[in-house]
């Protein structure tokens, strides 16, 4: 007869700080321990980017990246990358989010981030909802970035990562304002959206955008960043 070893349960106060779930696992040997967080799933322009992050020593101020400065943020995604275990990114175009929807691209990405970390996991934490198919047991943990310091790290590296990538898109679209709001739906946007139609990077399949189409407001962008017409 198999006897299916099951670790006793763990109780996490939530008292017990940002590493808190990281030192539960650990005394149950599950470690080494991947964090994994998304960017951009709000955004109605821009790419869904996903990090997976197996800290190393403790980093002192690691906090969920929406709580964060941008100035703050850039600090410790540089400390994160220069101390953890192992790091990786995965950028999903809106073009694939289009074409294969939001939800499935982001769970795809979660799979990719963890496997493509190179190294034997123990376990995961997953912000938000869980993630099947991957290498080992994991835990989808409600508001994870603000209660575990590898899924808070990895939205930093998520967060950094996209916010550099809208920036520079401001410079070939300076017209969105990508730089101020980074392709989240704000009036600023809605009205640049309005006035000159989405560019390629725009997510059509989302209402925002596909009702600027249908409406033939604006100009389409073409390759050259100039207005081209909406059919």
């Amino acid at each position: 007869m198999t006897v299916l070893f099951r670790p006793r349960p763990s109780i996490v106060r939530r008292d017990s700080g940002l590493y808190g779930y990281e030192r539960a696992l650990a005394r149950r040997g599950l470690s080494p321990i991947a964090g994994v967080d998304e960017a951009g799933r709000g955004a109605c322009a821009g790419p869904l980017v996903v990090a997976a992050v197996v800290l190393g020593p403790e980093i002192e101020g690691l906090a969920d990246s929406k709580l964060l400065t941008p100035a703050r943020r850039e600090v410790l995604h540089d400390r994160i990358q220069a101390t953890a275990r192992a790091v990786k990114v995965v950028v999903i175009p809106s073009e694939e989010i289009d074409s294969r929807g939001l939800h499935k691209c982001n769970i795809a990405g979660m799979r990719r981030a963890v496997v493509g970390l190179g190294c034997d996991i123990g376990y995961v934490l997953i912000d938000g909802f869980p993630v099947p198919g991957l290498p080992a047991p994991s835990l989808a943990v409600w508001k994870g970035d603000q209660v575990s310091a590898c899924v808070a790290a990895a939205s930093i590296v998520a967060k950094v990562t996209r916010d550099r990538m809208m920036t520079s898109l401001d410079g070939r679209y300076p017209q969105y304002g990508f730089a101020e709001h980074k392709g989240y739906v704000t009036a600023a946007h809605r009205r640049a959206l309005a006035a000159h139609g989405p560019c390629p990077h725009h997510r059509f399949s989302f209402v925002t955008v596909n009702s600027v189409v249908r409406s033939g407001a604006g100009s389409e962008i073409g390759e050259n960043g100039v207005g081209a017409g909406v059919a």
